[in-house]
């Protein structure tokens, strides 16, 4: 039997072996298929609960499981008392490093605190007294006894305590005194000068009226303020303001006068004290 003649292969499949391949377009993607895994069974809910959110965790978890809080709280420290937040005893130190240094501070502190105090306790009473004469009312104190170094005839010393600006306290001269004593000590606050003879202008240049004096005031304890004063000169109450405890006497020293002159005292017409109620 005669041999079958091969068959020739078609013109795509010769075109494929003889000549070059083109270009191929990509294949088409395809999306894996969803694996489905079984579900874990949740937590049991038998463990303590979230302190921010309140969802039961199993025991031995350090967070939660829903919202990641912490869940074992740290204790926080007890507050530390007031005078340790004030440096140096604000820090926390371990076994009793600084704390010789601390002692000391302390120790330096209070003395320093008690050496103020002794200090600046009479500015400090003298403040707090100057307050309350501020504030506080005052009254007119007579006192007990009056006497003067000198004295013009016709002009004792009592004529400047009795009320009346017509009569007055005739100093021979410059350098006289008058002393007016009290009873019982008081705080003294103010002192009320009426100088010259009158209050009448014309005769209050008619006569010869003190315009400086030095005024030292005696306390219970025997301690002498003095206090330079200078007097207007023209008719009127002259107020010199004090601030005395404990007062027991008043002395008025006569420094200078105007209208000096043959014959004429150095007149003092009044003198007043006021304490503090």
């Amino acid at each position: 039997m005669p041999a079958s003649a091969p068959t020739p292969p078609s013109a795509p499949e010769a075109d494929r072996a003889d000549g070059p391949i083109g270009a191929v377009q990509p294949g088409r993607p395809v999306a894996r298929r969803p694996v489905v895994r079984p579900v874990a069974a949740d937590e049991a809910p038998d463990g303590p609960p979230c302190p921010a959110c309140g969802t039961p965790n199993l025991p031995g978890r350090k967070f939660c499981r829903r919202c990641a809080a912490p869940l074992q709280v740290r204790e926080q420290p007890a507050a530390l008392p007031w005078w340790r937040t004030v440096w140096p005893f604000r820090r926390r130190v371990r076994g009793g490093s600084g704390r010789a240094l601390r002692r000391t501070l302390l120790v330096l502190a209070v003395a320093g605190l008690v050496l103020a105090g002794f200090l600046f306790f009479p500015l400090g009473r003298y403040v707090f007294e100057d307050v309350r004469d501020k504030l506080g009312g005052t009254a007119e104190i007579s006192p007990t006894g009056v006497s003067a170094s000198a004295a013009a005839p016709g002009h004792p010393a009592s004529a400047a305590i009795d009320g009346l600006t017509n009569k007055y306290w005739g100093a021979p001269a410059l350098g006289a005194s008058l002393t007016c004593s009290f009873g019982t000590p008081f705080r003294l606050v103010g002192i009320v000068v009426h100088t010259g003879v009158s209050k009448e202008p014309q005769e209050f240049r008619r006569g010869t009226r003190p315009t400086r004096a030095d005024l030292l005031v005696t306390t219970e304890d025997g301690k002498v303020h003095k206090k330079a004063v200078t007097f207007n000169d023209k008719p009127g109450k002259q107020t010199v303001r004090m601030g005395i405890s404990d007062v027991r006497s008043v002395e008025l020293v006569l420094r200078e006068a105007a209208g000096q002159g043959e014959g004429r005292p150095v007149a003092v017409g009044e003198v007043e004290f006021f304490r503090r109620t």
